[in-house]
C-alpha cells in the first residue's frame, strides 16, 4: 500500500529563518498521536481487507511439467472380474512370439485373450489367426486381407474413428466356441496420402483409405465363424431395407451362446434396425426400428435382453413437456409378431439416463447411469422393471459431497459392482476483484460435453494455477446430455447456433467487473478449432490472441460418417461450411497460432486456412509436429502443453505503458 502525503506551504514559511518561532510541544504530541493512530488503522485495514491468498505459494503452482508427473495420474489397477465375487488386477508373467508360418516380416496389429481357457485371437496384414492354446499351433481363420483394401476383424480409419470408436472389429460368443468379426471392403474408397518426412533421405507417403463427404464409404459384412470342429464361417444378413443400400454396423453383441443382437445404421444415420441374428442360420429378425428426422445419436448402444430373449432394454427419446426429448430406459416386450414389441417406459424427467449397465434377471432391476440433479455429474441408479421399488440412487450418498462423477463395472452374476470415481464436485472459492485475463476454450464435438465433474488436468490448468487467469468452458446448443432439442439445434447449421451461444458467453464474461476486457483469448482443437476460428472472424478486437489446433475448415475435407451426420446426406453446397474463405476477415491485430499434428483432421484444411491468412497479411504463427499418428508422442504432449500456455502467458500479459516525464516528476 503506498500513502503519498501533499504539503502545501505558504510564502510567509518561506521568511521562518528571520525568527525563532514558539515550538507548540503540546500540538506536536497530539499530531504524533493522530499519525500514529492513522498508521495503525492503515496497517490494520490492510491486514483485514486483503484477502487470503488462495493461490498456492510458488513452490507448489502447477507447472507443465507436473501434466505428466506420476503424482497427477489417477492410481487405476486395472481390476478386471475373473467370476462372479473376485476381482484381479491384471498382471502379465510369460511372453510368447506370436508368428504364424504365413507371415513374413509383418507388423502385429492386434492380440487379446479369449473368454475360455488361454483362448487368443490376433491379427497379421488384416487377416484373423486363433489359437484354442497358447501352446498349440496358430489356425488361420481368413486369407482375404488385404493391406489398404479388405480387414478383417479389425477396423479401418473410418469405422475406428467415426464408426465403432475401436480398432478392433470382433466379438467374442460367451462360451468361447464362436467368433463374430466385420469383414470392411474399402477397394472403392479414395485414398488420402499421409506423408512422412523424417528418418529417410527422400520423404516417404502413406496411402490409406478416407471417405470425404459424399465419397464411396467401406462396403461391410458381418460374418460367425464356428471354432470347435470343423471351422465354418457363415455371413449374418442385413435387413431387406439396407441390404442394396449403403449401411454401417454399429453395434454388435452375443446375447446367447448362439445368438448376437446387432445394429444396422443406413448411411445418412437417420434410420437404425436393430436385429437378432442365428450364428447357426445367418438368418436376422427385425426386434426394433427407430428413425428421425434429423440424426440418432446413440449409435453405438447395446441392448440388454432377458434370458428367453422375449425383453430387452435400450434408452430412447422420451418427450418431457417444453424441454422436448430425454435419453430414458424403456422396456421392449415381444408380440405375436416378432418384429412388434410392447413398449413401457421405466424412467422419465429433465435428465438423462447416460448408459444402462446392467439388467438383473433374479431382482428384475435394471443398472444405469444417469445426470438426474445435474447435467455434469455421474450418479449409479437402479429401476425395478416390474414396479417393486421406486427409482433409488446408489451412489448419491456413498462419499457423500466428494465423488460426483461416477462409472460402473458390473460382476458377471450382477450381484457386485466395481464403482470408479471419476471426479468431485466443483469447489469454487470466492474471487478478489482483479483484473484478470481469461481464456475461452472451444473443445468438443456435437454430443460432447465440456462441463462436467470428471477429473481432468490440461494446459490451462496451468494458466489457471499460476498466471491468475480464468478458464471458461460453455456447454450451449449442440452438446450432450442435456436432451435432444439442445443436441439436435446443430443438424444442417454446424457454426451457426453453438458460435451465437459461444458469443453471449463471451458477452457475458466481458461484464464481469474481474475480467479484463483487452485481454482475452479462445483456444479450439478438431471441431473446437473450426468454431475457435468462427469466433475471431465474427468480432473484432474482442479476442487479443487464439490458438487453433487441427481445425477443421471446410466439412467437405472431413470424414463422410461425421459431416453427413451433422450437415445431411448428400452434402449440399450451401451445407459446406468453409472457414477458409471467410477467415479473411479476421482483424490483422489478432495473434493466431494454429497448431498441427498429423491426426484425423489433415493439412489440407491448416493449408487452405493459411493461404488466405497470407492473402489478407494477417499475423499468425504455425506449429507442426512431423510424422506424428493419431495420437501424440508423449515429448510432443509435453511441447504442444508447454507452448501453449507460454503462447497465452506471453500474448495476454499486462501491457505496462510507459511513464510520462511528468508522472516521474511527481513520483520524485
Amino acid at each position: 500500500v503506498f500513502v503519498q502525503i501533499t504539503v502545501k506551504t505558504s510564502k510567509s514559511d518561506d521568511l521562518a529563518g528571520m525568527s525563532a518561532p514558539q515550538r507548540n510541544w503540546k500540538g506536536i504530541a497530539i499530531a504524533l498521536l493522530v499519525i500514529l493512530a492513522v498508521c495503525s488503522l492503515i496497517t490494520l485495514s490492510v491486514i483485514l481487507l486483503t484477502p487470503v491468498d488462495t493461490q498456492p505459494s510458488s513452490d507448489t503452482k502447477l507447472m507443465v511439467e507436473d501434466l505428466f508427473s506420476t503424482d497427477f495420474y489417477v492410481h487405476d489397477p486395472e481390476a478386471c472380474w475373473i467370476n462372479g465375487k473376485t476381482i484381479q488386477p491384471q498382471s502379465h508373467s510369460e511372453v510368447l512370439q506370436l508368428d504364424p508360418p504365413e507371415v513374413l516380416n509383418s507388423k502385429l496389429q492386434h492380440a487379446a485373450w479369449g473368454v475360455q481357457g488361454q483362448q487368443l485371437v490376433y491379427i497379421f496384414e488384416n487377416n484373423i489367426y486363433y489359437q484354442s492354446d497358447v501352446r498349440t499351433n496358430s489356425l488361420r481363420l481368413t486369407s482375404s486381407g488385404k493391406e489398404g483394401v479388405i480387414y478383417n476383424g479389425i477396423a479401418d480409419w473410418l469405422y475406428e474413428e467415426e464408426v465403432l470408436h475401436t480398432h478392433v472389429a470382433h466379438w467374442w460368443s460367451p462360451d468361447g466356441e464362436r467368433l463374430a468379426f466385420l469383414v470392411l471392403n474399402d477397394s472403392l474408397v479414395p485414398n488420402m496420402a499421409l506423408p512422412t518426412f523424417t528418418g529417410s533421405t527422400y520423404p516417404k507417403g502413406k496411402q490409406y483409405p478416407y471417405p470425404k463427404a459424399g465419397q464411396p464409404n467401406p462396403m461391410v459384412k458381418l460374418f460367425v465363424v464356428n471354432l470347435y470342429g470343423p471351422t465354418h464361417t457363415l455371413e449374418l444378413t442385413p435387413p431387406d431395407e439396407l441390404k442394396l443400400r449403403e449401411h454401417y454396423v454399429v453395434m454388435v453383441k452375443w446375447i446367447s451362446k448362439t445368438k448376437t443382437a446387432v445394429r444396422w445404421l443406413n448411411r445418412a444415420q437417420n434410420v437404425s434396425i436393430l436385429t437378432v441374428c442365428d450364428s447357426t442360420t445367418g438368418a436376422c429378425i427385425k426386434r426394433h426400428e427407430e428413425t428421425s428426422e434429423v440424426w440418432l445419436s446413440r449409435q453405438n448402444q447395446e441392448p440388454f435382453f432377458c434370458r428367453d430373449g422375449n425383453r430387452f432394454f435400450l434408452t430412447v427419446p422420451v418427450k418431457q413437456g417444453g424441454r422436448g426429448d430425454f435419453q430414458h430406459v424403456a422396456m421392449f416386450t415381444s408380440q405375436a409378431r416378432a418384429d412388434q414389441n410392447e413398449l413401457r417406459h421405466l424412467t422419465s424427467g429433465n435428465w438423462e439416463v447416460t448408459q444402462i449397465l446392467a439388467y438383473d434377471e433374479n431382482s428384475q432391476s435394471i443398472y444405469f447411469l444417469s445426470t438426474e440433479g445435474s447435467s455434469s455429474r455421474r450418479q449409479l441408479f437402479s429401476v425395478s422393471t416390474v414396479g417393486l421399488f421406486p427409482r433409488r440412487c446408489l451412489t448419491c450418498e456413498l462419499n457423500k459431497a466428494h465423488c460426483t462423477f461416477f462409472s460402473a463395472d458390473f460382476s458377471p452374476t450382477n450381484q457386485h459392482v466395481l464403482l470408479h470415481c471419476k471426479g468431485m464436485k466443483t469447489v469454487y472459492y470466492d474471487s478478489v476483484f482483479i483484473r484478470v485475463f481469461s481464456v475461452f476454450i472451444s473443445d468438443t464435438a456435437p454430443g460432447g460435453q465440456q462441463v462436467n465433474d470428471r477429473y481432468s488436468l490440461d494446459w490451462d490448468s496451468v494458466l489457471v494455477s499460476s498466471d491468475n487467469v480464468i478458464v471458461a468452458r460453455l456447454d450451449g446448443r449442440g452438446s450432450g446430455f442435456q436432451g435432444q432439442k439442445v443436441l439436435q439445434e446443430v443438424h444442417r447449421r454446424l457454426g451457426s447456433v453453438e458460435l451465437q451461444d459461444q458469443l453471449a458467453a463471451v458477452e457475458y464474461l466481458l461484464k464481469l467487473p474481474y475480467i479484463d476486457r483487452t485481454r482475452i483469448g479462445v483456444f479450439g482443437r478438431g471441431y473446437g478449432g473450426y468454431v475457435a476460428l468462427l469466433l475471431i472472424k465474427s468480432t473484432e478486437n474482442v479476442f487479443k490472441c487464439a490458438a487453433a489446433m487441427s481445425p477443421v475448415t471446410d466439412w467437405s475435407l472431413y470424414a463422410s460418417a461425421f459431416s453427413e451426420r451433422y450437415l445431411g446426406f448428400p452434402l449440399q453446397d450451401d451445407s459446406r461450411y468453409q472457414v477458409g474463405d471467410v477467415c479473411c476477415r479476421i482483424h490483422r491485430s489478432s495473434n493466431t497460432q494454429i497448431l498441427f499434428p498429423a491426426a484425423n483432421v489433415h493439412f489440407q484444411h491448416t493449408a487452405e486456412l493459411i493461404k488466405n491468412l497470407v492473402k489478407v497479411g494477417a499475423n499468425y504463427t504455425l506449429q507442426i509436429y512431423p510424422d506424428e499418428g493419431h495420437f501424440l508422442s508423449k515429448s510432443s504432449q509435453r511441447h504442444v502443453a508447454s507452448t501453449l500456455s507460454s503462447y497465452f502467458r506471453s500474448c495476454l500479459q499486462e501491457e505496462v505503458l510507459p511513464i510520462s516525464e511528468e508522472e516521474e516528476e511527481e513520483e520524485e
